[in-house]
């Protein structure tokens, strides 16, 4: 997949959709006590210099869109992958977690750090995303040696069936409310397109029970794993 295109593309679909006003709004954000929608995720997180910089732009954007829903330093994240992906009533009780803190220890074994780009923004209809780029093929041998090993798995596991993740992205703001003014917002984005954030070499991943938003509040940390 070339990135750069396709953060491109998304980018320009979104102002097509933002710029009629037809921000897509997320109602349940603000639902934390009928959201029941939980999760077995394996991700990263960045470092503090990489998130602090994400934060100083997200700043930027409050000054125009203060009602939008923006991803405090704690929430950040890169996905590695949805183990099972986020649906409602979904419990820890319903699975044995140790088995997949195994799972995922034994996949692990072999795997090397890896190193993540985070430059400029793109936009979904209902989102603002910071673009990740893969420097080397860890993440991607990493994502497909865990694929590997549910498919062959009895575990219960809904890895790609929502889409087959291949990026790096973080999502840092959903539009939760009618946008102020869309001109504006895609002009600030426009502004950011090819800031740097930071290259980060991830060290280590968490395996976590997690909400659709990946809120420190509703966040259970099952496992923290060492790479390399």
């Amino acid at each position: 997949m070339n990135l750069p295109d396709y953060y491109a593309a998304m980018r320009q679909a979104a102002f097509l959709q933002l710029g009629q006003g037809q921000a897509e709004l997320d109602p349940l954000l603000h639902s934390a006590a009928t959201d029941t929608r939980r999760g077995l995720t394996l991700l990263a997180r960045p470092p503090a210099a990489v998130a602090a910089a994400i934060e100083a732009v997200l700043a930027d954007f409050r000054q125009i869109e203060p009602d939008q829903y923006y991803y405090p330093v704690s929430d950040l994240h890169l996905t590695v992958l949805s183990i099972i992906s986020c649906y409602s009533g979904f419990t820890l009780d319903l699975i044995n977690p140790a088995d997949y803190q195994q799972a995922v220890r034994r996949i692990v074994e072999s795997a090397k750090p890896f190193t993540i780009r985070f430059a400029g923004l793109t936009a979904s209809p209902g989102a603002i995303i910071v673009q990740g780029f893969m420097v080397d093929e860890g993440l991607s041998e990493l994502r497909n040696q865990v694929r590997a090993f549910f498919r062959h798995s009895e575990l219960q596991q809904s890895i790609d069936q929502r889409y087959s993740i291949q990026t790096a992205h973080a999502t840092v703001a959903r539009f939760t409310t009618p946008l102020r003014d869309p001109a504006r917002l895609m002009e600030k984005i426009r502004q950011y397109e090819h800031c740097f954030f930071g290259d980060f070499e991830v060290q280590d991943l968490e395996l976590v029970y997690n909400d659709w938003y990946q809120r420190a509040g509703n966040t259970v940390l099952l496992e923290k794993y060492s790479l390399g």
